[in-house]
């Protein structure tokens, strides 16, 4: 059974958008340092919350109607949580989707009572919480299942030919010869099948054939210690062009595409973390045993592999009616469905071409190297971006070797044999010893490059200085080295929360192509805390709306990067001379490579010894990535 691409914390109204964050999949270069020992949690400094927007009045509805819609809401937002906590993401989506309902076909007047208000806007930042620890790629606990790949039998499934060919007695004969474990007929259909493969099917077919190369070794050991057919390889290559995440249009899954309840059945394990179809050994397995059961029931390779695609009651019901034990047969008479009918014509001529190369024009394709890995079994989650930046690899290598996992974390509460790249495991075992256990699914590496500083690392992890200082048990005096690896340290759930933000406040204009993100990121603070501030709850913003923003504590430290100026003030879209600059670049500026304090004091008309008093600089020094202020500092 197909898993669908779930998404629990879904569109919950037009205006509820996701922020997009790529997925970090750089190769991470040799580390060259030794990993501190194990870290302990910084101490959490309870954070200056940002002063209370204006109340609203009252509204003169009944009270105890608000009473009761605010029950009923909480009831359902609860039930959400409970239900994504569980894994079951399509009835808390619908919890989600009725606690929002809820509020907004009310006949009450939500903007016009404060506690409607505060429940509303709670639900919309719990749900918006909830998305960006689980669908948002660069947090580390995630519900987003990987991302599959189609399987080719339905590519091949769907061709359609306008005549049956006619095969010579002998064509018949040369495929005869073929040595073969399993006995290889050319048949009309067949022959369309080896016609489309040689013409519009070929990239897939050639693309499978060198993606075999990873696997080839370890499937034809599997098949021989089972016994059955060495040939029966080119069923997966037909079926799922060797790829472990193939699932099909049926919701077949896997590299052997196993239907859900046929898996159990062979003891592969299926569960919100884990998909065994996807395994290739484990699944290679299963699919020779069940090929091997259905054998010895029809004592017939191709009625075993009839059965193994449509199941075994479907070819029973078959040869019951018609009185034949033989495929072709049952082909000519119709009586199998469609797809059954061209499926073992496809294997049939993927094996006859597999091994015919130079006849068919593959000569000159590559097998692809087999993979190899370290195992090592584990009982505790960790994120795969942590394991990548333990073992210098990159997280696309991972997941290549782990193609069983659904998400992007390794099973809670289980044991997991995690696969790492050949002559990884000893770099893997030190380096996470320096992680606690329970910090695993949050915490990360970074490999400091030139030019950075613990305020920008800070900002690119949503994290503070101070809290990187503590878990690497650093002077916070002594400068960071190129290459050194740091331990980041980010709150379970909610990064940015580990930020304290002052009740000092900005005031900006929008202005028109401006976006959340795009202010978010040009004044260094998360959207979700720009939408909590302003009550917002989409993406999209209004020209001429006048923005709340606060600054992070973090940042407006005596470090290299300062963000915002210290008093409150309005920033309008045009400067005092005339000139039509956007409003952040007369305040807040972040620096580029090359660029220096004289340089940048130029282009705003001002002094470096200004630049310098603004952001309270001790020296000339500024870096790729600080974030200046623009103005004098009050």
């Amino acid at each position: 059974m197909r898993f669908g691409k779930s998404h629990c914390l879904l569109p919950i109204i037009a205006s509820l958008a996701l922020a997009t964050v790529s997925c970090e999949t750089a190769e991470k270069k040799k580390a060259t340092t030794t990993p501190p020992v194990q870290a302990q949690a910084p101490q959490a400094t309870p954070a200056s919350e940002p002063a209370p927007p204006p109340k609203i009045g009252e509204s003169t509805g009944n009270s105890a109607a608000v009473e009761a819609l605010i029950a009923r809401v909480e009831q359902e937002f609860q039930a959400g949580q409970a239900n994504c906590a569980a894994g079951h993401l399509d009835a808390g989506r619908i919890n989600f989707d009725k606690a929002v309902d809820l509020m907004l076909e009310s006949p009450l007047d939500i903007r016009a009572n404060e506690r409607l208000q505060a429940e509303f806007d709670k639900v919309i930042d719990g749900v918006h919480t909830l998305e960006m620890a689980s669908l948002k790629e660069k947090e580390g606990e995630g519900f987003a299942e990987q991302k599959s790949e189609p399987a080719p039998i339905d590519e091949a499934n769907s061709v359609t030919f306008p005549e049956q060919p006619t095969v010579t007695p002998e064509q018949q004969a040369a495929v005869k010869r073929i040595p073969s474990e399993l006995p290889l007929d050319l048949k009309p259909a067949v022959e369309n099948y080896i016609y489309f493969f040689s013409g519009h099917g070929r990239g897939t077919l050639e693309a499978a054939l060198a993606r075999s190369g990873r696997y080839r070794d370890m499937i034809v050991r599997v098949l021989k210690e089972e016994g059955v057919p060495q040939e029966l390889i080119y069923l997966a290559q037909a079926e799922s062009g060797f790829h472990p995440v193939a699932v099909s249009r049926a919701g077949a899954r896997g590299m052997w595409q196993f239907m859900a309840s046929r898996a159990t059945g062979y003891g592969l394990e299926r569960n919100w973390w884990v998909d065994e179809r996807q395994d290739p050994e484990k699944a290679t397995r299963a699919a020779a045993r069940h090929l091997k059961d259905l054998y010895s029931e029809f004592n017939d390779w191709y009625l075993a592999m009839a059965a193994y695609n449509s199941g075994p009651l479907t070819v029973q019901n078959a040869v019951a009616r018609t009185g034949y034990a033989d495929f072709w047969e049952l082909y000519n008479r119709g009586v199998l469905p469609k797809e059954t009918r061209n499926y073992v014509p496809i294997i049939l001529a993927v094996t006859i071409m597999a091994k015919n190369p130079a006849q068919y024009g593959l000569e000159h394709v590559v097998l692809e190297s087999p993979l190899q890995a370290d195992s090592i079994k584990i009982d505790y989650a960790v994120d795969l971006r942590l394991a990548a930046e333990c073992t210098d690899t990159s997280v696309n290598a991972l997941q290549d070797l782990n193609p069983s996992l659904l998400r992007m974390t390794t099973p809670k509460d289980s044991v997991f044999e995690l696969k790492l790249p050949r002559g990884t495991k000893g770099k893997y075992l030190a380096n996470i010893a320096a992680i606690p256990v329970d910090k695993r699914v949050w915490w990360r590496y970074h490999k400091v490059v030139s030019g950075d500083t613990l305020a920008s690392i800070g900002r690119k992890y949503h994290t503070t200085p101070a809290a990187i200082v503590a878990a690497n048990d650093l002077d916070a005096n002594d400068p960071i080295q190129p290459d050194h690896r740091l331990i980041i340290p980010i709150a379970p759930g909610a990064p940015a929360n580990t930020v304290a933000f002052s009740k000092k406040i900005l005031h900006y204009r929008v202005r028109k192509g401006d976006t959340v993100l795009s202010v978010a990121d040009d004044f260094g603070v998360p959207p979700e805390k720009l939408r909590q501030w302003n009550h917002l709850h989409g993406n999209l913003l209004s020209a001429g709306k006048v923005l709340i923003i606060h600054r992070a504590l973090a940042e407006a430290e005596p470090t290299r990067a300062v963000v915002g100026p210290a008093r409150n003030t309005t920033v309008s879209a045009k400067s005092n001379s005339g000139n039509n600059l956007h409003a952040l670049k007369r305040r807040v500026h972040r620096v580029k490579p090359g660029e220096t304090l004289a340089s940048i004091a130029a282009d705003y008309n001002t002094t470096v010894a200004q630049l310098r008093r603004s952001n309270k600089l001790a020296s000339v020094t500024i870096h790729p990535g600080d974030v200046l202020v623009i103005g004098e500092a009050h």
